[in-house]
């Protein structure tokens, strides 16, 4: 599993969309028919109607959340509309060799569509899954990935009832997925993926599923351990301990009676410097009631560390060895994404590994035990 940075101006949701589908990038490019052919040129007009639409004109600087809304709106219509195109070519050419490809972006199109709230476009989504997945000619491969997203499109359907709601319809659709595809790797990445997102409790017996479970893929399996270290963190003394790079040492065992936020971050994370405003905020406000932060850079850059640290006004100690994704520490602690925040309590026991969440309010009711 490839290491990365969360971006938090999309929803928290996204993650679950995993891009297991044929694309049209990705599939196998027959042969083209003769130049000029009435399929040729359909082929070349439902490619253009493909295209995404490009930002509006209009927008300048940051859009406001009514342009979002319309252009998010206009998206759904434009994806709808290429769907119909995609069918239509396959009405036309049933014999053309890129018909399958044509299903595919039709497929991909009213996915798209109904994603972006237009929900009329669910009955030709289900009716062409349906169809898909009994006719003889589909293979394992696509009916795995039609199945998956059907099941994610239905685990987004709890949206409105909050995160934990998505995840736990998230985990009863992936049991159904195991048993009609018992050989699939990818349940258990998504299977990781409610891990991540579940109370540690749940969170540690997923990650103990899938680390016996992946046994033939190194990376899912490394990262399964990963969480399943981490968790065995919360309710545990924090051994951290290091000479930051303005010359501090840094002992978590001599900040025993203050709560200690513990930021796994990166100055090239945009997340991570979307985050900082709030985290000087509930420093500021609490650093005199026993609050400190130490933060831990994955940088490979010192210079571009500390310009931005004293840009910021940033008076916490950094950890750094320059290392970037093989930080000795993120390492040690197997963190797999940034920005990662954990808070240690006054008695330097770990009590939170999702410290990004509520983060003040958190710091509040630590620093009152």
């Amino acid at each position: 599993m490839m290491k990365q940075h969360a971006n938090p101006a999309r929803s928290w949701w996204l993650p679950l969309i995993v891009g297991l589908c044929l694309s049209l990038a990705e599939a196998q490019e027959p042969p083209a028919p003769a130049k000029d052919s009435p399929a040729d040129t359909a082929w070349t007009e439902l490619q253009r109607a493909l295209q995404p639409l490009p930002r509006p004109d209009e927008w300048k600087g940051d859009p406001t959340a009514a342009q979002i809304e319309q252009f998010r709106q206009q998206q759904a219509v434009h994806a709808g509309a290429a769907a119909d195109q995609a069918r239509a070519f396959q009405t036309r050419f049933p014999e053309d060799p890129r018909v399958d490809q044509a299903w595919a972006a039709e497929w991909q199109s009213v996915q798209t569509a109904v994603r972006l709230g237009l929900t009329n476009r669910l009955a030709h989504l289900e009716k062409l899954e349906r169809t898909r997945l009994q006719d003889p000619r589909t293979t394992e491969d696509e009916r795995f990935n039609i199945r998956n997203r059907a099941i994610q499109r239905e685990a987004l359907r709890h949206e409105s009832e909050g995160r934990t709601a998505v995840f736990a319809a998230l985990e009863k659709g992936l049991r159904q997925l195991q048993q009609e595809f018992p050989n699939r790797p990818e349940t258990l990445e998504l299977l990781l993926l409610v891990a991540q997102n579940s109370p540690s409790e749940k969170a540690l017996a997923l990650a103990r599923e899938v680390a016996t479970g992946a046994k033939d893929d190194e990376q899912l399996q490394a990262a399964a351990e990963g969480l399943i270290q981490r968790l065995e963190l919360i309710g545990q003394s924090l051994d951290l301990k290091f000479t930051a790079v303005d010359g501090r040492a840094v002992d978590l065992a001599q900040l025993k009676g203050k709560v200690v936020l513990v930021d796994f971050w990166a100055t090239w994370c945009g997340p991570c410097l979307r985050e900082l405003p709030n985290v000087k905020a509930v420093y500021d406000k609490f650093h005199d009631r026993g609050f400190e932060i130490v933060g831990i850079s994955f940088d490979r850059d010192k210079a571009a560390l500390t310009k931005l640290v004293a840009r910021e006004q940033m008076p916490w100690p950094q950890y750094f060895d320059g290392k970037h994704w093989d930080n000795e520490l993120g390492r040690r602690f197997g963190i797999q994404s940034i920005p990662t925040m954990w808070l240690v309590d006054k008695k330097g026991v770990v009590r939170d590994l999702e410290a990004r969440q509520d983060l003040e309010s958190k710091v509040a009711r630590f620093l009152a035990e």
